[in-house]
C-alpha cells in the first residue's frame, strides 16, 4: 500500500495515552479500577490445573458483559495476565469484550496492554479492528489502520479483510477499495471483504464482476464467498444465475458444518427471491441439518409470494420440531398473515411473539401489523397501533396505512397520516398523489385541485423506474 492512500499513513503516529482513541474511551467508560468487587461465582472454586476452569474457557463461556466484567476484575486482582507470557490472554479478553458488543472495554484493555508494553501479535490487531467497527469512528478507524502500518501488519490477510469490512461499514468505500487494490498479495479473506463492501453499498454487479475476477486469478470460493454472492443473486432476482452459482456450491470445500448450513441457507433464499419455491424447497427437502435459518427462509419466501397457507404450515413444523423462532421467523409469519388477511392469526403470534417467545417487536413487526390491519379495512385500529407503538413510525409505517385508506377511502384517517407522512419526507410527491385520489374516490373536487395545486408550487414530479441486467462470466 502507498504512503498516500489513506491520510493517517501521512502523519505521525502519537503515543497511544495522547491519541484520539484515549481520549474517546476516558471519557465513555469507567477506570479499570471501577469494576464490580464482587468475585464472580465461576471462580469461587477457581483451579488453574482443571482445564474446564481455566481463564480463557472462562472468558469464552461469559454470555453478558457483568459476568465479564466481574471475570476481568478477578483476573487483574490475581496478576493472572503478568504470570503469562506474549498475548494471548489480552487478545482472549479483547475477543470477548468484541463479542458482547462491548468496544468501549475492548479499547480500554487494549491501551492497557500498549501501557504494559505487551508485544501484540498478528491476531490483535483483527479483534479490535472488529471493536472499532461498533464504535462507528471514521477517525479511530483510521488511527488504527496507521497503527497496522506502522507494525508492518497491513498486508496480513486477517488485518486487511477487517479494515476492508470496517471502511466499508464506515462508508468509506474509497478507502475500502484502496486497501483492496493497492494489497501486494491478495488472498481469500480480502476477496470476500472486498465483494461482501460491494453487496452492503448495493453494487450488485460489480460484486459479480469481483467474484469473475476472483475465480480468474485462480483463488476458489469458500463458504462465505457463495453466501455474499448468493445474496447478491437473489437481490437481482436473476434464476439463470442462480442456477450457476447453485452448482458452484457443490465445488465449494468447507472445513464446518456451520459454514456449509450457512452455504445452503442462502441457496434457500436466493431462490425464494427469485420465485422459484419449489427449488428451494428441494434444498431444504434435502440437508441433513437445518437450523432457524432454513426454517425462517422458507417461511419468509413463501410470505413474499403470497403462499400464505404454506408459509404457515412451515411455521407449524418447525414449532413442532422444537427450533425456537427469532425476530426474523415473526417478520414472515406477519407477512404470511398480511397476504392471507388472516387478522385473527396475526393479532394472536403478534402477541404471542412477545409473551409466549420472549422477542419484543420491532419496526418490520409493527409495519406488518399496520398492514395487515389495514387491509381489512381496520384503520381505526390500525391509526392507534402507529399512535401507542413505542417505536417512533417511519414512511413505511406511514406508507401502509396511508395505502389503505386510499384503498377504503378513509378520508379522516389518511389526512392524518398524510400530515405526519409529509413531516418525515415533505418532497414526498407520492403522498400529494393518494390524498388527491381519496379525495376524488370522495368526489371532494375542491380538495383535489387545492393538491394538484400545491404539487405545482412546490414543483414536485415522480421518479423515474429503472431495470438492470446482470450476467456472470
Amino acid at each position: 500500500m502507498s504512503s498516500s492512500s489513506i491520510k493517517i499513513v501521512q502523519q505521525k503516529i502519537p503515543s497511544f495515552p495522547q491519541t484520539l482513541i484515549y481520549k474517546f474511551i476516558s471519557s465513555t467508560i469507567q477506570p479499570m479500577n471501577h469494576f464490580p468487587s464482587n468475585k464472580p461465582s465461576a471462580l469461587l472454586e477457581y483451579n488453574p490445573e482443571n482445564p474446564k476452569n481455566k481463564a480463557e474457557n472462562l472468558l469464552l463461556n461469559c454470555t453478558n458483559l457483568h459476568h465479564l466484567r466481574q471475570l476481568h476484575a478477578f483476573i487483574i486482582r490475581t496478576h493472572y495476565l503478568e504470570s503469562t507470557n506474549g498475548a494471548f490472554y489480552w487478545n482472549n479478553i479483547i475477543r470477548s469484550y468484541t463479542r458482547l458488543n462491548s468496544p468501549r472495554y475492548a479499547l480500554h484493555v487494549y491501551l492497557f496492554m500498549f501501557k504494559f508494553r505487551v508485544s501484540q501479535d498478528n491476531y490483535t490487531l483483527p479483534i479490535i479492528i472488529k471493536a472499532v467497527g461498533q464504535i462507528c469512528n471514521l477517525r479511530i478507524a483510521q488511527q488504527f489502520h496507521g497503527v497496522a502500518i506502522r507494525f508492518g501488519l497491513e498486508s496480513d490477510e486477517f488485518v486487511e479483510s477487517g479494515l476492508i469490512n470496517l471502511y466499508a461499514k464506515m462508508g468509506d468505500f474509497g478507502n475500502a477499495c484502496k486497501v483492496f487494490d493497492e494489497s501486494p498479495e491478495r488472498r481469500l479473506g480480502s476477496w470476500n471483504a472486498m465483494i461482501s463492501a460491494l453487496g452492503q453499498n448495493g453494487r450488485l454487479n460489480e460484486v459479480l464482476g469481483t467474484f469473475s475476477r476472483m475465480r480468474r486469478v485462480g483463488i476458489g470460493p469458500d463458504g462465505v464467498t457463495m453466501v455474499s454472492v448468493n445474496s447478491v443473486c437473489g437481490g437481482l432476482g436473476d434464476l439463470k444465475l442462480a442456477q450457476q452459482l447453485h452448482k458452484f456450491v457443490f465445488q465449494v470445500k468447507v472445513n464446518r458444518n456451520e459454514d456449509l448450513l450457512s452455504m445452503f441457507n442462502s441457496v434457500i433464499d436466493m431462490y425464494g427471491k427469485c420465485g422459484r419455491m419449489d427449488l428451494a424447497n428441494r434444498v431444504f427437502n434435502e440437508m441433513l441439518e437445518r437450523n432457524v435459518s432454513s426454517w425462517t427462509s422458507m417461511i419468509v419466501g413463501y410470505a413474499n409470494h403470497g403462499q400464505a397457507n404454506e408459509a404457515m404450515e412451515c411455521f407449524r413444523a418447525m414449532v413442532e420440531a422444537n427450533v425456537m423462532p427469532n425476530h426474523v421467523t415473526f417478520v414472515g409469519v406477519l407477512s404470511a398473515c398480511v397476504h392471507g388477511g388472516m387478522v385473527d392469526d396475526g393479532k394472536y403470534w403478534f402477541e404471542a411473539m412477545h409473551k409466549v417467545y420472549g422477542i419484543k417487536p420491532r419496526m418490520k413487526h409493527y409495519g406488518c401489523m399496520v398492514d395487515l390491519l389495514g387491509r381489512a379495512g381496520l384503520l381505526e385500529e390500525a391509526r392507534n397501533m402507529v399512535e401507542n407503538m413505542p417505536l417512533k413510525p417511519n414512511v413505511v409505517i406511514y406508507g401502509c396505512l396511508l395505502g389503505a385508506c386510499e384503498r377504503h377511502n378513509d378520508v379522516k384517517v389518511g389526512e392524518w397520516v398524510a400530515e405526519r407522512f409529509l413531516e418525515l419526507e415533505p418532497g414526498n410527491d407520492g403522498v400529494y398523489v393518494v390524498l388527491s385520489n381519496i379525495y376524488a374516490n370522495r368526489d371532494m373536487w375542491d380538495e383535489v385541485e387545492r393538491i394538484r395545486e400545491v404539487m405545482k408550487q412546490r414543483r414536485l414530479s415522480k421518479i423515474q423506474g429503472y431495470s438492470s441486467v446482470a450476467t456472470i462470466n
